[in-house]
């Protein structure tokens, strides 16, 4: 398999992540707006923000580091928003560090977006 060619497995992933992420971001907002929370807005708008990247990898395609940044950013995406979530819904944390862990993961998946701008595709 060429190193750029894609899964379809992992495209589909990537394609149903970024259109949950997308619908939840909007009716997080909606919650956001008639319920309150102070970390529901945070987290839909964390959704809304990093659901075009997974539609983006999921549609068009990418290599190997790019596949494992979307991965990164999706569980960082998770334990962040989740922990948000978990704060203002059922009143504790996921657990323990789940959000400062969540937001290294996707201070660390943007940076490796970043870094394969730096790599030579492969033949």
């Amino acid at each position: 398999m060429d190193t750029t060619e894609q899964p379809a497995g992992y495209s589909r992933l990537l394609v149903l992540a970024g259109g949950l992420c997308g619908a939840a971001g909007v009716a997080l907002s909606a919650a956001a707006a008639h319920l309150g929370g102070a970390f529901v807005s945070t987290a839909a708008s964390f959704l809304l923000m990093h659901a075009p990247i997974f539609l983006a990898v999921g549609f068009v395609g990418a290599g190997r580091v790019l596949r494992i940044a979307s991965l990164i950013l999706l569980v960082g995406l998770v334990l962040f928003c989740g922990d948000l979530l978990a704060r203002d819904f059922m009143g504790s944390r996921l657990f323990p560090m789940s959000a400062p862990i969540g937001g290294t993961l996707l201070i660390a998946g943007w940076l490796a977006i970043a870094g394969s701008a730096l790599l030579r595709p492969r033949p």
